[in-house]
């Protein structure tokens, strides 16, 4: 397989991508296949061409929406034919390698995929809605310098059907499936109409809930999605936008795309593709208003500056006042937290006309950070400033720190670097991408 060619206005140096291997029992997993790519599959494995469609209809509600996870479960299609599927097909779900959950109901899985590869997820529960962060690669193209999957490695990116394993699998756990047991989520009582990504919610408490069936459409406990996890989801394009619109399609896992939410660092040149492909909100790794400091921590800033990135998201399809852009905003003690920083903030939304909020979010520490946490006196400046403003600038509230399961903290492995590796590691990605 050639390498990957990551998009942009000049194509940059190719970056190594460890391919995926077959199965070693040469089986295809079923996960993650389009619903057209479905019934060529079946047609493939000798299912008549005249029953592919509707085969092809039955499995995709077995797997999506009864959330089977063996063929033998498929109830309704012939024995004989699911054992011809059998020979042919697994479902496919990723291995649980340790599930942990936090003091504050976080829930953090590391994930093993069938090349022995492993990515982080998380989920989030709060009083109205349940957040699952999604991971999009295996280690991360980008090196920002405040976050802990940064220090990794690109690996490879991951597939469709690991992508939407994710998400089977945060619902596995939580019991969101017919006849499934699960505690019963607490439900509004007034009407919930921001869907964009907060934390600023009274958190959902473990064991104050009755365990019991909960299964409805609309009574998950997981009612949004944010590709927030491991990885630079634009730098994977065609496999995250085909993950999505699995999870999107009404027949199976039906999430609107009004609960789903792609964050990007700022990879400019495909941005208006995911609004048009997409369609979901978008969410932007910020963090700085200066050339300088953006350089400094997300060095992507060297190739998309903050004006050109600016534009793309006044640009974005599909972003209004409903629908607004969020800026992600890390609080670094010290280097991007000034009242200045603020009102510069607010002059660039303004310049732009930009549909915005900002989260605020205060620096999660991780082994060999040289950053620290701005003091929450000087984040609750910040924020006020821009709610003055007339501009949402909401603390988020840190949530699975205990798991190392906070906003930039993912890592699929405890590997120990030096400061000298780390530096090495950034530099020779910043090589790939920077012109």
């Amino acid at each position: 397989m050639p390498p990957m060619q990551i998009p942009g206005f000049v194509d940059p140096k190719p970056v190594p991508r460890k391919p995926m291997p077959a199965r070693a029992d040469g089986k295809r997993a079923l996960l993650g296949l389009s619903k057209s790519q479905l019934r060529e599959a079946l047609i493939e494995a000798g299912i008549p061409e005249k029953q592919a469609k509707m085969r092809g209809q039955q499995v995709w509600h077995w797997i999506y929406h009864r959330g089977a996870t063996e063929i033998d479960a498929f109830a309704n299609i012939s024995k004989d034919t699911r054992a011809l599927l059998t020979q042919h097909f697994v479902v496919g779900r990723p291995e649980v390698v340790t599930a942990q959950v936090s003091t504050d109901g976080t829930r953090k899985w590391l994930l093993r995929f069938d090349d022995g590869e492993e990515a982080e997820c998380v989920f989030i529960p709060d009083a109205y809605r349940g957040t699952l962060c999604v991971s999009s690669q295996v280690g991360c193209t980008l090196n920002c310098r405040f976050c802990f999957t940064g220090t990794m490695k690109l690996v490879r990116n991951l597939t469709p059907a690991e992508i939407v394993g994710q998400v089977m699998l945060a619902r596995d756990a939580l019991g969101e499936w017919p006849n499934a047991s699960a505690p019963v989520a607490p439900r509004p009582t007034v009407a919930d109409d921001d869907d964009d990504f907060d934390d600023d919610d009274v958190a959902w408490i473990p064991g104050q809930n009755q365990a019991g069936s909960n299964y409805t459409s609309d009574g998950r406990m997981l009612t949004n999605i944010v590709m927030m996890g491991m990885g630079e989801p634009l730098y994977n394009f065609e496999n995250v936008r085909d993950a999505l619109q699995i999870v999107m399609d009404g027949d199976g896992l039906g999430l609107s795309k009004r609960r789903i939410t792609l964050s990007t660092s700022g990879v400019v040149p495909m941005m208006a593709r995911a609004g048009t492909e997409i369609g979901v909100n978008l969410a932007v790794s910020l963090h700085a208003v200066t050339k300088e400091i953006r350089d400094e921590i997300v060095p992507i800033n060297k190739k998309y500056g903050i004006e050109e990135l600016l534009e793309a998201c006044a640009a974005y399809p599909g972003a209004n006042n409903a629908r607004r852009i969020t800026f992600e905003y890390v609080m670094l003690k010290d280097k991007n937290d000034r009242d200045e920083d603020a009102h510069e903030l607010v002059r660039l939304i303004r310049k732009y006309r930009l549909p915005a909020k900002v989260n605020l979010i205060p620096f999660n520490p991780w082994p060999g950070s040289i950053y620290e946490t701005s003091t929450p006196e000087r984040v609750s400046r910040f924020s006020d400033i821009i709610f003055q403003a007339g501009i949402s600038a909401p603390v988020r509230r840190p949530r699975g720190r205990d798991i190392m399961a906070a906003c930039g903290q993912l890592k699929s492995s405890s590997e120990k670097i030096t400061r000298a590796e780390l530096d090495r590691r950034a530099a020779e990605k910043e090589d790939l991408w920077v012109d």
